[in-house]
């Protein structure tokens, strides 16, 4: 009787043992690594704006103890603990907090050491709208969401709120060329940019090639030739048109057709994330102004 207990609870022990390994958690980032959770995480650590609005997008804002200086949206994340930019992250603070995963930019250049000091990382990527739908399907898997609430509804409502901003813009605006500076050098969305797929979604022609990168540095000369119809400034520090060289010659300012938008306005533009639909809106309002 006695070998036939022990057999039986071999037996349990590794059933119990498979079973584990059947519910853990993989998710693979876009390092391509694969990290194993076993069970979906609750205390979580956002380094980058986008992330931190995708988690609370999905309805999961509670799981976040800390998050990068930047990330300000939605209201509750401005009380939690602030951890450094992308480029200068307090590691101490994050490894005190003791998170289940830290999520992170594809492009971080701690996460090595974010993983030797013990902690799980993730990192995400989002260049395009493709990458946004994808990203919040690695949140929902990752943060086990719901459908109900899950990542493909939102990015229904995302994408068909882009399409609606297009259809609400006249024939005439859909004929405008844009340029649109992302950040004061001046950095420009290109056509490869999200900035650029969203401006391409509303029918409107972007002046800077996708052949440029995503987000190019430009010699201001490059947008006095290109002479856009409308100039959109979705830089934080509201730099004025006119100050670049030559740009007082611009049809965009000569007509007055500039768009400045405010620094929680720029926040909602620059990020490719669950606002992507309010962007849309934002860069529509801009282009019914265009005569």
């Amino acid at each position: 009787m006695r070998f036939v207990a022990v057999v039986w609870s071999m037996l349990c022990a590794a059933s119990c043992t498979m079973a584990s390994v059947a519910h853990a958690l993989e998710i693979k980032d876009d390092r391509g690594t694969w990290v194993t959770f076993a069970q979906p995480p609750m205390r979580i650590v956002s380094m980058l704006p986008s992330l931190s609005e995708s988690v609370c997008a999905l309805n999961q804002c509670q799981r976040l103890v800390g998050v990068d200086r930047y990330s300000n949206y939605p209201e509750q994340l401005k009380n939690l603990p602030k951890l450094g930019g992308g480029m200068d992250p307090n590691i101490e603070a994050i490894v005190a907090l003791k998170p289940d995963v830290v999520l992170v930019a594809g492009s971080s250049r701690f996460i090595e050491r974010l993983e030797t000091l013990g902690l799980k990382v993730v990192a995400l990527e989002t260049k395009n709208h493709a990458d946004v739908k994808r990203v919040l399907q690695v949140l929902g898997m990752l943060l086990a969401v719901p459908d109900t609430q899950g990542a493909d509804r939102l990015w229904h409502v995302i994408d068909s709120s882009v399409s609606a901003a297009s259809q609400s813009l006249p024939a005439k605006a859909k004929t405008a060329r844009v340029y649109f500076e992302a950040s004061p050098g001046p950095y420009a969305a290109s056509e490869a940019s999200f900035i650029g797929e969203t401006l391409s979604r509303l029918g409107v022609k972007n002046v800077v090639p996708a052949r440029l990168g995503p987000f190019p540095l430009l010699n201001p000369e490059f947008v006095v030739r290109a002479n856009p119809d409308v100039i959109m400034i979705g830089n934080r520090s509201m730099v004025n048109a006119q100050a670049y060289p030559g740009w007082k010659s611009l049809k965009a300012v000569q007509s007055k057709q500039v768009c400045v938008f405010t620094e929680d306005e720029a926040d909602v533009l620059v990020r490719p994330g669950p606002r992507m639909a309010e962007a849309a809106r934002l860069m529509a309002r801009c282009l019914l102004a265009y005569e």
